[in-house]
């Protein structure tokens, strides 16, 4: 039955009416404008019911939470990522009562926490395990390497685990540890969002996949930076493709007159190399950065004393890494230090692959390069007052065998293997999870990749449940992990 116009029921059903449609242009107008700035419709209404103060700051670090939301601590974070696998049995996680084709040749020394031990060439670091927490129960299902790290700086499960084949860079991929939290935290005017010191992760000539923006979008991928005075690789470049920035070449004051230098320094970037938005963007922030005083001051290490230059070592690893300590402190959110041996005692290692020669390889060269400056940022932070606020993860792609091969070496093992946690309110002197008596698989409290993304974003006090949205308008939340409750 049709209703008479005049009727107080159809005046209802027309009022109802346009309601309904105010509402739906509404929602259509906010996912518009929630798309424009990259966040979710109930991310955009949290954000808009925000007090007046708040709106004028950047919309995704309201979202991801003031420190309050994941009762974080940390306002950056550095990465110390050993690049091909460092062994956990010879390093955080020995096991001195296996047998010999197993314990190897190192032996557990006694660390800074009674009942605690490392290896014996972990030194330094021994002495430091107050500000850690081991996690020695980390397992995945990707035994190649590239797979192994896009696990580890994506939290995310890289497409075809089980094959051995690389991943070079797309924009199909899952966005990197420091695209998000990029995302969530502004550096500075005038610095880069993330930076990868000295070189970024390639196998086998191949640039991998997991350190970039992905479908984020190439502005986040990092700015790969060489670190000033370091070799790496022989002195060859290895960007093949990545944003670069060389700061091996000195720059005078005259010279920082003109961007042209910095600017000719970039390598194109990877993917739409050709594309002139993107090469724009990276010369851009290459212009900003010349023109910036305190950026180029971060990154000038002779700024710092020698004492100190000389604590963290005269080598690419301990100049990369006290690099990273004053990004981090000049407010960078994300830096991250492939921390290889390169030229320390003439050793031409870069990678902890250690197929062949385990134990001289980590002793004489890939150890003491890791050891010394990784301690002495701990130790650097705690004396400068800054620890509780800067997070230092330590982190691998996998661990290795527990059985010795014929070559007196270990190969790749995801199953089980160790990563720690410093700083950013995280409760050091302790041990989470256990691995089995041969260090197999976790024994007690095993997590994945995942798992360590949700605990670095509680660090910074991004909550878990914030979101992105990937180029078609999906929000996918940034972990799918729960953190570990390893925070004081």
């Amino acid at each position: 039955m049709s209703l008479h116009p005049e009727t107080p029921e159809h005046r209802r059903q027309i009022h109802r009416r346009q309601i309904h449609r105010r509402q739906i242009h509404r929602r259509q107008w906010l996912k518009t404008t929630a798309g424009a700035v990259g966040l979710s419709l109930p991310g955009y209404l949290a954000w808009q019911q925000a007090p007046n103060s708040l709106l004028a700051d950047d919309p995704y670090k309201r979202l991801g939470g003031s420190g309050t939301a994941g009762g974080g601590k940390a306002k950056s974070v550095i990465v110390l990522f050993c690049w091909g696998g460092i062994s956990h049995l010879d390093s955080w996680d020995l096991k001195p009562d296996a047998s010999d084709d197993i314990r190897g040749l190192f032996q557990p020394i006694s660390t800074s926490v009674p009942g605690i031990q490392v290896g014996q060439h972990l030194p330094h670091l021994s002495k430091q395990i107050q500000h850690l927490a081991l996690v020695r129960s980390v397992h995945h299902d990707c035994s190649a390497h590239g797979k192994g790290m896009y696990w580890n700086m994506t939290g995310h499960r890289p497409p075809q685990p089980g094959t051995a084949g690389n991943l070079p860079p797309s924009q199909d991929d899952w966005p990197s540890l420091g695209a998000m939290v990029s995302k969530f935290r502004q550096a500075p005017k005038g610095f880069p969002p993330a930076v990868r010191l000295p070189y970024p992760l390639v196998d086998n000539g191949t640039l991998q996949a997991g350190e970039y923006g992905g479908w984020m979008s190439q502005r986040y991928d990092p700015i790969v930076v060489k670190t000033p005075g370091g070799r790496a690789f022989g002195g060859v470049s290895r960007s093949l493709g990545a944003a670069e920035l060389d700061l091996s070449a000195k720059i005078d004051s005259q010279r920082l007159d003109t961007v042209k230098g910095l600017i000719q320094s970039f390598d194109k970037p990877i993917g739409l190399s050709d594309s002139y938005d993107q090469r724009d963007h990276f010369r851009g922030l290459a212009a900003n950065m010349l023109a910036n005083s305190r950026v180029r001051e971060a990154f000038d290490l002779e700024k710092e004393p020698a004492k100190i230059r000389n604590a963290y070592g005269d080598h690419i690893c301990g100049r990369s890494i006290l690099l990273a300590r004053r990004l981090s402190e000049a407010g960078v959110p994300l830096t991250t230090v492939c921390c290889a041996a390169g030229d320390l005692n003439g050793s031409k290692g870069d990678h902890w692959d250690t197929h062949g020669d385990n134990f001289n390889r980590l002793k004489n060269a890939m150890l003491p390069a890791f050891d010394q400056p990784a301690a002495t940022l701990l130790e650097d932070l705690h004396q400068r007052g800054t620890l509780d606020e800067t997070l230092v993860v330590f982190l691998t792609e996998f661990g290795r065998t527990p059985k010795i091969n014929g070559a007196s070496g270990r190969d790749h093992f995801p199953n089980c293997y160790s990563v720690c946690f410093a700083g950013g309110g995280v409760q050091g002197g302790q041990v989470y999870g256990k691995s089995d008596k041969i260090g197999s698989a976790p024994d007690l409290l095993g997590c994945k990749p995942n798992d360590l993304h949700a605990t670095i974003f509680k660090a910074l006090g991004i909550s878990t449940q914030s979101r992105l949205l990937d180029p078609l308008g999906r929000p996918f939340p940034i972990t799918d992990g729960q953190p570990l409750p390893i925070f004081s």
